[in-house]
């Protein structure tokens, strides 16, 4: 063997230690370099030569240049960091929500309380008109809270539209990357060995994918990667991109839903293929938590707007004629009328609208009140309806579907259809979805607030007992416009000690007598389901005993028309005591009434509803915020650079290339040791 062979050996030494110093230090120049994966020399020794003696080793190759990849590692870290951007978008949404909902005086229950509490001394002073002046303008202020407390959640709707816009965009650039980089690739695959600088850049971009949408991805053998939605939607195939779209809502144009752009046009993605990401979270606010505070801030002005509205209705004003509306929903006075949302993909002409009902024709027909959510209605094109409750923006689960026709009244709401409705033709119902958005003052004189009863009652100046009437509700401004009135309530004792019979006298003539115990309500029924009333007694009366010795006389009381509306305040009572009713969200069923809340309670309801969402927004995001930030920690400590290990290699690659240095030194030397022998 000549010193050629030593010489090949230091040169391959050489070469392998200066390929090492050379990956050392890109490894330390990329440290901070984000999604650099540290890269790592392989060698191999080569094939050994044979001679007599036996084999000797040629040196060593450099066979590639590989990077510290965990494919697990990295799927993970992108998994918690869609999730962990899903939550943290959603809590970020939800904290400014919550600020729509003030506390104290800044508060929605504090403007209804002070709205309420007006009628105290309208009910004190009925004919001073600064008391009713401050009613108005209590009035007006809470119909400007609600509109305030709407528009602000309208906005957030805007926000949210507009951020969906974005994100889809930055899928889609990102989308492009990835197949950028799959070309690419596949075309430095060609020349054997792996590129690891462009892995690492797809990897990253994958990585930033999964901050908007859950993706999942598939290698193929010629080095692409396949990225597709966590439903199965493809994104990525190779070097082609399917584009995401923001869509219009089909039912709401102030609405954002996604799609995918195709061939024959775009088309909608269900909700369900978006499970984590910062699109996600958005969707998930938007469709659940935003349209919930929006039904449930009308679900309050409602309660307040047709309650007040009907017990207005009940009196008589100063100018002697019946109350008018203090609210109103929109333009028009009135019952208010919404029409039903169209879907966009509606092939018939059909069309439903909803008319909301008076508080007492619900309690009267055993029917829930209006609910804090959104139905659909779909039609089967032969005259047939569905009624769906949502939740969410799909059906809620827990409600069974029911079928409806039009007039049909439910949840506060009587449905009306007209047109002709194709098969698969769906329509959005929002009862309180408006409410407090159009919630408007509808009285400008204070005159006009009715806080006297249209009837009167007045006690038999002989009567003995401790009877007196405690209420007098009439059925509306007609009771006083019966005309079978004056009507004399009479009682009668029996023989069961402590019970009472009572009968009506007016211009029809006696009623049969009726059983009543104290503390019963008394029914007057009238001409008409409107022109009655009811009366609640206070105290015990002394009944009529026509077999005493002497025969006892019962106590009577007179109920007739109201003649002097200006110095009562009985409606302006009944006004004042709607403060502490629970007039919100009642519900039936099985027969059995669940009341509802007061407006101070319901409002209450609403903010500890957005603040437990909150709360646990928060808690699902700090949670994932940290499984995120161990399962990075994880892919770093596999794959990110350490600079005190990088040093310590590069003291070693140093001195092996020193020393390979040091054989070609020696092997020169030989050589010219060699050719001075020969000379």
């Amino acid at each position: 063997m000549g010193t050629g062979a030593l010489s090949s050996l230091g040169t391959r030494a050489l070469g392998a230690a200066y390929a090492q110093l050379q990956t050392t230090g890109n490894n330390i120049a990329n440290v901070n370099t984000r999604g650099y994966s540290r890269q790592e020399v392989e060698l191999s020794s080569s094939n050994g030569q044979f001679t007599g003696a036996g084999f000797f080793g040629r040196g060593v190759d450099v066979t590639t240049v590989t990077r510290a990849h965990d494919e697990f590692l990295t799927r993970e870290a992108a998994l918690a960091r869609s999730q962990a951007s899903a939550d943290s978008t959603r809590s970020n949404q939800l904290t400014q929500l919550e600020k729509v909902f003030g506390v104290g005086e800044a508060g929605l229950g504090y403007s209804a309380t002070q709205f309420f509490n007006a009628f105290t001394d309208v009910s004190t002073k009925p004919q001073d008109q600064t008391a009713r002046q401050v009613v108005l303008a209590r009035a007006g202020d809470l119909a400007s809270r609600f509109n305030n407390a709407a528009q602000q959640i309208d906005t957030m709707q805007a926000g949210v539209t507009q951020q969906l816009q974005v994100y889809v965009s930055s899928v889609n650039n990102l989308s492009e990357q990835i197949a950028a980089l799959n070309q690419r690739i596949v075309d430095a695959r060609g020349l054997g060995q792996p590129p690891n600088d462009l892995l690492d850049k797809r990897d990253t971009a994958i990585n930033d994918l999964s901050e908007y949408i859950q993706v999942s991805t598939v290698a193929a053998d010629d080095g692409s990667m396949s990225v597709f939605l966590g439903g199965g939607q493809s994104l990525v195939v190779g070097a082609g991109t399917t584009k995401l779209v923001p869509m219009t809502d089909p039912f709401n144009a102030t609405r954002v839903v996604i799609g995918v752009a195709g061939q024959n046009g775009n088309r909608q993605l269900p909700d369900s293929l978006l499970s984590s990401g910062s699109i996600s979270g958005l969707l998930r606010f938007q469709n659940g938590d935003l349209t919930d505070a929006r039904n449930q801030l009308g679900q309050l002005a409602l309660g307040i707007g047709l309650q007040v509205n009907e017990q207005q209705s009940l009196g008589l004003d100063l100018l002697a004629q019946a109350g008018a509306a203090i609210f109103r929903f929109g333009d028009v006075s009135g019952p208010p009328v919404i029409a039903g949302r169209s879907s966009a993909a509606n092939t018939g002409t059909g069309s439903i609208s909803l008319t909301l009902q008076a508080p007492s024709a619900l309690a009267a027909a055993q029917i829930s009140s209006v609910q804090a959510t959104d139905y659909e209605v779909q039609a089967d094109g032969a005259g047939g309806f569905q009624l769906y409750r949502l939740s969410g923006g799909v059906p809620d689960p827990a409600y069974a579907p029911r079928a409806v026709a039009d007039g049909d009244i439910v949840d506060g709401f009587q449905i009306n259809i007209s047109g002709t409705s194709a098969a698969g033709d769906r329509f959005l119902l929002q009862p309180a979805g408006s409410a407090a958005r159009d919630l408007r003052l509808d009285m400008v004189s204070p005159k006009l607030i009715a806080a006297a009863s249209p009837l009167s009652v007045t006690a038999d100046i002989s009567n003995r007992g401790t009877g007196s009437v405690l209420t007098l509700a009439a059925g509306s401004v007609g009771s006083g416009s019966n005309p079978n009135l004056p009507a004399t309530l009479r009682f009668q004792v029996t023989a069961t000690p402590g019970q009472y019979t009572y009968t009506w006298t007016d211009a029809s003539g006696t009623s049969t007598p009726a059983a009543w115990q104290p503390g019963q309500p008394i029914d007057y029924l009238g001409t008409t389901s409107s022109n009655g009333f009811k009366l609640a007694m206070a105290g015990v009366p002394v009944g009529a005993d026509p077999l005493a010795s002497p025969a006892v006389v019962g106590d009577s009381f007179i109920v007739g028309r109201n003649t002097y509306p200006q110095s009562d305040n009985r409606n302006a009572n009944g006004l004042l005591a709607l403060r502490d009713v629970a007039l919100v969200g009642a519900v039936w069923s099985g027969g059995s009434l669940q009341p509802g809340a007061s407006v101070t309670d319901a409002y209450a309801n609403v903010i500890a509803n957005v603040g437990v969402r909150v709360q646990s927004a928060k808690a699902a995001s700090d949670l994932s915020t940290s499984v995120f930030d161990q399962a990075s920690k994880d892919l770093a400590s596999k794959s990110g650079v350490n600079l005190d290990e990088e040093a310590a290699r590069l003291i070693q690659y140093q001195q092996s290339y020193q020393a390979a240095a040091k054989m070609l030194q020696v092997a020169q030397s030989i050589f010219d040791s060699l050719l001075q022998v020969s000379r």
